[in-house]
């Protein structure tokens, strides 16, 4: 799953939609001291990147892109994603798109002290092209990807990797209406117990 997914599937607190995409910046493991709203925020991610990447829709989709690119696929499929989850967007939200990503950069902001360094520098960016409402547009996402890419050490491997949605389009479109209902599914399983228990 990538960003936008992330905040959709966090609960509605605002600790919860930034731990949500700081999962991505923290790495190691958590400290167990902690009990935040932050922390269980990042250990829902990793717990949601764990049940999808172990997914076989998700290999299937994985399986879709070309040798040449197989190396990541894995960050593919997770921007793929995230372009049919903002074109479907009115399937699983009430709220319009650009209002609920309003709220994410508001967030944000508010929490700019506690986002990690890379995530402090990204999310005045990400607020400013509104990238997580663009990834509706193929050519967000191929420049999403350009974007990656730049951060690989051995050049930058994503680039034009958007041709690999066009070749595919109908295909990665069905894999994700069969698998974003059970990701859903799966984290408010979760959320609801956790509810229950506190």
């Amino acid at each position: 799953m990538n960003f936008l997914a992330h905040v959709y599937l966090a609960d509605d607190s605002d600790e919860s939609i930034v731990g949500s995409l700081m999962g991505d910046f923290v790495k190691g493991p958590l400290d167990a001291r902690r009990a935040d709203a932050f922390t269980h925020a990042i250990a829902m991610h990793r717990r949601i990147d764990s049940f999808t990447d172990a997914h076989p829709i998700v290999a299937a989709s994985r399986g879709r892109v070309s040798a040449e690119r197989r190396r990541y696929a894995g960050i593919l499929v997770d921007v793929f994603y995230d372009h049919f989850l903002a074109r479907h967007w009115r399937d699983y939200s009430d709220v319009a798109l650009e209002r609920f990503t309003a709220r994410v950069y508001a967030a944000l902001r508010a929490h700019h002290a506690v986002l990690p360094e890379r995530l402090q520098y990204m999310a005045p960016r990400m607020a400013a092209g509104d990238w997580l409402a663009s990834y509706c547009h193929v050519e967000a996402v191929a420049i999403a990807l350009d974007r990656m890419g730049e951060r690989l050490k051995r050049g930058n491997a994503l680039l034009g990797s958007a041709a690999e949605l066009e070749a595919n389009y109908a295909a990665f479109e069905a894999d994700f209406e069969a698998f974003f209902p059970e990701v859903v599914r799966y984290v408010r399983e979760i959320q609801r117990r956790g509810a229950k228990d506190s």
